[in-house]
């Protein structure tokens, strides 16, 4: 059975996260940022390579998943984090390279680090998934525009995307808080 995956909600957690991989590589916590500042899935973003984002203000893909074109503009502090992780390396190379092939590195090396992470800083439901789910989260708390985030996410229905993100439960659980009989 797979578990479920939560959104990283505590933007302190986020910043402990980022500390966490910063300190053990940085091509780990260029992962996570890019992963959180992007909403990309995880299967596109182990195939990225610098020429895919280096000098670009946009990330054009095909999504392994749905096989769509996907068109995502590369804001100010990502460009940054992007120009400072790629400076030493060759457009060809992967952005997440294995240090034992150069080829990227697998999804299940990808969810390793990110629990070894989550474990340090004490979270728990935590996976690949989560650096969508938690760009997800903060982009609708930000904007509360559920249709947007549908439209970027590509999914069918708001209802959806809202359960995608964990925002259905955490109105659940709101509503449950004060409730008794």
């Amino acid at each position: 059975m797979l578990k479920e995956v939560q959104p990283i909600r505590d933007t302190g957690k986020i910043e402990e996260i980022k500390d966490v991989l910063k300190h053990n590589s940085m091509r780990d916590y260029f992962l996570f940022v890019m992963g959180i500042n992007t909403g990309l899935r995880i299967s596109d973003l182990l195939e990225l390579k610098v020429k895919d984002v280096k000098n670009k203000s946009h990330i054009v893909i095909k999504e392994k998943k749905t096989d769509n074109q996907k068109r995502f503009l590369i804001n100010n502090s990502l460009r940054q984090a992007i120009d400072e992780y790629t400076r030493i390396m060759n457009d060809d190379d992967y952005l997440f390279p294995s240090q034992k092939t150069g080829k990227a590195i697998q999804r299940v090396q990808a969810y390793k680090i990110l629990n070894k992470a989550a474990e340090k800083v004490g979270l728990n439901e935590i996976g690949t998934h989560t650096l969508r789910k938690t760009f997800g989260y903060h982009y609708y708390k930000r904007t509360k525009d559920v249709a947007m985030l549908q439209e970027i996410f590509g999914h069918s229905a708001p209802s959806v995307t809202k359960r995608y993100i964990g925002i259905t439960q955490d109105e659940i659980d709101k509503s449950l808080e004060d409730f008794s009989l």
